[in-house]
C-alpha cells in the first residue's frame, strides 16, 4: 500500500495482480507504516470511534490492532487522505481484496 499515491497493491509475489484507488488517513490520525498481516476478516461490521458510527462496514479486513482496509459508503472521496487511519475502498473494491486476501496475508504499507 503506497500512501503517498493513495493506492493499493494485490501482489502475487513480485507481480501486480490488481490496484486499487484508496484514502487513508488524514491528520492527526494517519495510517501506521511498516509490515503487518491480515488478522481477522468481517464480511461486515459496525465501527465506532469518539466522533462516528458507522454501521455495516462491508468487507473489513484488520491487519493492525484497529487499522483495516474495508468497502466505504460514506463519501466518494478515493485517491485523497479521509479515514480515521483505515484504508477507506471502493466497496466493490474492498470485496475483490476480501475474497483474494486471506488471514495471514501481508500488508506492506510505507509512503
Amino acid at each position: 500500500m503506497d500512501l503517498s499515491a493513495q493506492t493499493v497493491f494485490a501482489m502475487q509475489g513480485d507481480q501486480i495482480v490488481n490496484r486499487f484507488l484508496a484514502s487513508t488517513g488524514r491528520w492527526p490520525t494517519l495510517t501506521v507504516t511498516g509490515m503487518y498481516r491480515i488478522y481477522v476478516k468481517y464480511r461486515a461490521a459496525d465501527m465506532t470511534g469518539p466522533d462516528y458510527y458507522l454501521p455495516d462496514v462491508p468487507y473489513v479486513m484488520y491487519f493492525f490492532k484497529g487499522y483495516g482496509l474495508h468497502g466505504t459508503y460514506w463519501h466518494n472521496n478515493f485517491g485523497q487522505p479521509m479515514s480515521h487511519g483505515c484504508v477507506n475502498l471502493r466497496t466493490p473494491d474492498a470485496g475483490w481484496i476480501y475474497e483474494w486476501a486471506s488471514v495471514g496475508t501481508v500488508v506492506n504499507v510505507h509512503d
